[in-house]
């Protein structure tokens, strides 16, 4: 409420400032209603005040309760299960569908699978060495079980085959034997993705996932026999081919989208969970490949980004232990700042120190997530393992924290593939840093894991409290690429909201200039939504059973 002043000439009047819209009104109440306006305007006060009040006290309890069940993963797994989880924003687009749904995909693309269990084909199935994938789990259930283990971390670091192979060679090796379907299917995989996200209490995904005409850039720019070491001239070169690559990128991500819906039934009056899950897109260059080929699809990936708003950022993937990854590595950082310079409003969210000590050389361990933040400028670090080994570790460290990099932290992908898993995973030093970090799957389907299971493992590995957890939902939404203002002043999420919201009840539909906020920005709306969601659920807790920790004594 708004203070204003006015001239008292004898008849008494009160001042009052209202908010319409965007105006600031004064009215003035004469002193018969004085006392019925000051009333009012303190009783809003209490029932505000209580409000507050009341919801702390429910996410005290909820974090009470969270206590009590950390050690009995059953009633752990209740608890989390039900926790709104806000976004999931280090997610995969290939490497989320589990195996099962890839399977069932290729039967009804009428595709093939190979008889010795080891990866997904394409049509026709008129070779020995290939079987029809349609019906195969209730025709051949052993055959569909090797192939459950050849497309993800099933029973690894065993693992089919011989002689055995460790999860590192096993995680990156699925891509290529699913790759048939991923490729032709990518609604399938958009919509099994937002049913994933759905069941696990995510209102937000931010995926990497590129249309085929992107990798078609990509090959096209490398052959052009460009000079890899001279961008300026490269990007003249290829500039002019851009507008044709990027409308027939937008039509693919068109048909993507709505395949998706379709399969979910989104135009139905009943429409399928995961339909109300807001989708938005990373593109990336795969940096094992060579140079120009890694700067087209930057290139592509950028234009992207800067023409179509479901795109939000760029990134880039493939082992970063590659020996290619790892020769080309400073001259990739390089392309990102030469690419973010002529498109300032695309932001990074790289992949950088995905390495350990024994997998890599010292040598290569020194600066690779140093050169991500400053060379490149990436606002997002995924997956930071090797933090503790960076050359200029502490420093890096507070000035991550004080620019608000945040850190994607995969904790189930970095034990498969790392071996880095328990004490040895730096989460906890980023967090006693102050670098804001949130919870991810990366690959759920080829981990055959969840959401609900990596915050499982940060409360049992890494001893973090309900607090900790809810601080990570809200940073899933504010360090995301969403489109918006934030609802947090000065970004800080879980503080003070912005001026627009600071006084609306999460009880009530926001109105006035919140009201427009919410409309308006994409991200704000998300972090409201979170928030009612949050409240909602911290008070079903304080309804539970005691049995379950809650307080029905």
């Amino acid at each position: 409420m708004g203070r204003a002043s006015g001239r008292h000439d004898g008849r008494c009047l009160f001042p009052i400032t209202v908010t319409k819209g965007r105006a600031m009104l004064t009215r003035f109440l004469s002193c018969h209603r004085r006392l019925t306006v000051v009333m009012t305007l303190g009783a809003a006060a209490a029932l505000m005040s209580a409000s507050v009040e009341a919801r702390d006290s429910r996410t005290e309890r909820a974090a009470e309760v969270m206590a009590e069940l950390r050690d009995q993963p059953p009633k752990l797994r209740v608890f989390l299960q039900r926790m709104p989880k806000g976004g999931d924003i280090h997610h995969h687009l290939w490497g989320a569908p589990w195996p099962e749904t890839l399977l069932a995909e290729a039967g009804r693309a009428g595709m093939c699978v190979r008889a010795d269990g080891s990866a997904i084909a394409p049509a026709p199935c008129d070779d020995d060495a290939l079987v029809p994938a349609e019906g195969l789990a209730q025709r051949d259930s052993a055959l569909y079980a090797e192939l459950l283990n050849a497309l993800s971390m099933r029973n690894t670091p065993t693992g089919p085959g011989t002689p055995p192979v460790d999860g590192h060679d096993q995680f990156f090796a699925t891509f290529d034997r699913f790759a048939p379907v991923a490729a032709a299917s990518p609604g399938a995989l958009l919509s099994a993705s937002q049913k994933l996200a759905a069941l696990d209490r995510q209102s937000y995904l931010e995926t990497m996932s590129n249309p085929g005409a992107l990798h078609g850039f990509g090959a096209m720019a490398q052959s052009r026999e460009l000079d890899s070491d001279d961008l300026d001239a490269a990007w003249q070169a290829l500039s002019p081919e851009l507008e044709s690559s990027l409308t027939e990128a937008r039509q693919e991500v068109d048909d993507m989208f709505a395949e998706a819906a379709s399969r979910l039934g989104c135009d139905r009056e009943e429409a399928a969970p995961g339909c109300d899950v807001t989708v938005r897109l990373q593109g990336f260059a795969v940096r094992t490949q060579p140079p120009m080929a890694v700067f087209g699809e930057l290139m592509m990936a950028f234009a992207l980004a800067d023409a179509d708003p479901r795109y939000v950022g760029v990134n880039i993937v493939a082992p970063e232990d590659d020996p290619v990854a790892l020769e080309d590595y400073d001259r990739h950082m390089q392309m990102l700042a030469f690419l973010s310079k002529r498109y300032p409003g695309v932001p990074l969210a790289l992949h950088a120190g995905e390495l350990t000590l024994g997998l890599v050389p010292p040598l290569e361990l020194r600066d690779h997530i140093e050169k991500a933040v400053d060379v490149a400028g990436a606002r997002r670090i995924g997956h930071g393992v090797d933090i503790a080994f960076e050359q200029n570790a502490p420093q890096l460290l507070q000035a991550m924290a004080e620019q608000n990099v945040a850190v994607e932290i995969n904790l189930t992908s970095n034990d498969v593939i790392l071996g880095v898993r328990g004490e040895k995973h730096p989460l906890n030093l980023y967090r006693d840093a102050g670098v804001p970090l949130v919870l991810a799957t990366d690959d759920q389907g080829v981990s055959r894991i969840d959401l609900t299971h990596e915050y499982e493992r940060a409360v049992t590995e890494h001893g973090l409290d309900y607090p900790a957890l809810r601080q990570m939902a809200r940073n899933s939404l504010e360090y995301s690429f969403l489109d918006g203002e934030s609802l947090w002043a000065d970004g800080r999420a879980g503080e003070a909201r912005v001026p627009a919201c600071r006084g609306a009840s999460l009880d009530a539909a926001p109105a006035g200039d919140c009201a427009d906020l919410l409309e308006h920005s994409d991200r704000a709306r998300l972090q409201w939504r979170l928030e009612r969601d949050l409240m909602a659920f911290e008070s079903e807790v304080a309804q539970w059973p005691q049995w379950l920790g809650g307080a029905s004594r």
